[in-house]
């Protein structure tokens, strides 16, 4: 019989997360489609608003999201469009560039959406995906309580009826306490009111468009009972129309400062794109965080080729597809199709609507964000992890906006390089009645090997710790009786070795030898570190025979012949333990 081969998928299919819909599973994205635009309706007017943009700009950023992620995405469920965790960086920076809501603003930002998707597909395309896990939990988590300290700041004027200000935080704080005199009583009835329900909403059934019911309900209570006349702020007209493609009218003195930022909010987008993308992979195996980045921006690219600004991904409306039963990229696609015509033809509808409606909608994304439960945890398990949450919060909050970003990007890969630094190399001892060595406890004394010295290293072995290492090596060396005649380097966490590291290596193996020990590697398992040791010599100096499958066969193979008689038993070993 004639053997076939199997197809080989083409390295970027199109259309990936569309493919192998069925009739019912059409059926689902439908009832998911039209839940997605009940929910994104209000949520992009007011993300776009939270930006400093018409709310039809967030209309157009979703759709360009949408229809840019179902032709280059992978994640079949996935929901990209205006989310809230942007706009703040945007309104920040940007407002240093140009006036908010002036033409030269919705140029910058269209700009930078430009950048920002021209950043990730190439980062999409050089498979970056490992720059996602970069951010620790407690940064991360930081970085959102930041985020929504500042969605609170810019909507408490809106809620209070008071004159919206921009500048930054201290300007804003001053101008709420110099005008709290004249907060309105139904502004702030109608931006509760509206969080209520839509918290209420979530809470019942994450399902239920509460913010679309809420925006709708204090539309027309604002209308019927005549709530302008009372100081209630709305929309007022709203451009309708469908969006046209045009490249943004910038020069190259405006363009460049865009490159800096816009690589700030890839790596935001990056980050969060990768963590939804896994928490939503549902059935479709690995997640494909790489032709996820292209999908996003592609959006991007086309978010800011008819004037709106970067987009991301939403962890929320992503929750909402699948739990309503998306099973595909159809179900974002309505819900753009949706979305397209309120922009296009119900604008009117719009006109009557509450900001401080708006600003209620904002308010529960800024609660949604800021996670008090993953802060207490922890609390309890590492304050040194809290205290880099709460820092990252803070410079958020007091410092620009963009400056905050970065200084917090900076503490999480500075807490990162930390833990690599602190590790020491440690005795390891036999577990008694085995042949496995492990790391010596105080809580269960293990047997050591008479002239023999076994020390493990429990990290990759690289110049931000070869110091450390030859240090506690070479007071090994010190400290053991001249009776030791074989110096075992236990290597099973050592997954990588670079060029300094290398040659500190060799220096302690000079110094073992030239105290009168042979050395021994054992367990060197990582191919890349085997591959570092022919590369940097290590295995030539070394010799034939020193690189083991076990510490007890590098014992049988080397150790002296007369060796020195046992400690008693519970006396300390000759050879004092590195760095307990």
């Amino acid at each position: 019989m004639t053997e076939h081969p199997v197809p080989r998928p083409a390295p970027w299919p199109l259309f990936a997360a569309l493919r192998g819909s069925t009739p019912i599973s059409l059926g689902h994205d439908a009832i998911a489609g039209l839940t997605l635009a009940a929910i994104a309706i209000p949520e992009q007017m007011a993300t776009a608003r939270l930006g400093g943009f018409p709310p039809q700009i967030g209309f157009f950023a979703f759709v360009a999201a949408a229809v840019g992620f179902a032709v280059f995405g992978a994640n079949r469920r996935l929901s990209v469009g205006a989310d809230s965790t942007i706009p703040p960086i945007l309104a920040g920076a940007l407002a240093l560039m140009a006036v908010a809501g002036s033409p030269h603003y919705a140029a910058l930002a269209a700009g930078l959406a430009l950048v920002v998707g021209a950043l990730l597909i190439v980062a999409g395309v050089l498979k970056m995906g490992w720059i996602a896990d970069l951010l620790s939990r407690p940064v991360i988590t930081g970085f959102l309580a930041g985020i929504a300290a500042h969605i609170v700041l810019s909507q408490a004027p809106s809620v209070l009826g008071l004159p919206e200000e921009s500048g930054d935080v201290y300007h804003r704080l001053a101008a709420l306490a110099a005008a709290w005199g004249g907060v309105n009583p139904a502004s702030i009835a109608i931006g509760v009111g509206v969080f209520a329900v839509v918290y209420g909403s979530e809470r019942l059934d994450p399902r239920i468009p509460g913010a679309l019911v809420a925006l709708v309900g204090a539309t027309l209570a604002t209308t019927f009972l005549h709530l302008g006349r009372h100081g209630v702020a709305v929309l007022g007209q709203v451009a309708g129309g469908l969006p046209h493609a045009s490249l943004p009218p910038l020069g190259l003195e405006s363009a460049l400062p865009l490159i800096g930022l816009g690589l700030l909010v890839s790596l935001v987008v990056m980050f969060q794109t990768a963590a939804t993308t896994r928490a939503f992979s549902g059935d479709d195996g690995d997640p494909d965080v790489n032709r996820d980045y292209i999908g996003v921006g592609v959006g991007s690219l086309l978010a800011g080729l008819i004037g709106a600004f970067p987009v991301n991904a939403s962890p929320p409306r992503t929750a909402v597809v699948a739990g309503s039963g998306g099973a595909s990229q159809w179900a974002s696609l309505l819900a753009a199709a949706a979305v397209m015509l309120m922009a296009a033809f119900g604008a009117r509808l719009l006109a009557g609507v509450p900001v401080a409606a708006l600003a209620g909608v904002l308010l529960f994304v800024a609660q949604r964000i800021f996670h008090v439960a993953t802060l207490a945890e922890i609390w309890r398990r590492t304050r040194a992890e809290f205290a880099l949450a709460i820092a990252t919060a803070v410079l958020i909050v007091a410092l620009p906006i963009q400056s905050g970003v970065a200084i917090g990007i900076f503490l999480s890969l500075a807490h990162g390089v930390f833990t690599i630094t602190r590790a020491r190399p440690l005795l390891f001892e036999r577990a008694p009645g085995t042949t496995v060595w492990w790391p010596a406890s105080a809580a269960k004394p293990g047997e050591t090997e008479p002239g023999v010295l076994v020390l493990g290293f429990q990290a990759p072995l690289s110049f931000l710790n070869a110091y450390d290492f030859r240090r506690g090596a070479l007071d090994a060396i010190g400290r053991a009786s001249n009776t030791v005649r074989l110096f075992v380097l236990e290597a099973s966490s050592i997954v990588e070795i670079d060029f300094t590291a290398a040659e500190i290596l060799r220096e302690v193996i000079a110094k073992a030898r030239a105290a009168g020990m042979d050395f021994a590697v054992a367990r060197l398992e990582s191919v890349r570190a085997q591959e570092a040791f022919e590369r940097f010599g290590v295995a030539a100096l070394l010799g034939p025979d020193r690189i083991f499958h076990s510490v007890e066969e590098a014992i049988h193979a080397l150790a002296a012949a007369a060796p020195k008689a046992a400690p008693p038993r519970g006396a300390r070993s000759p050879v004092e333990e590195v760095d307990r």
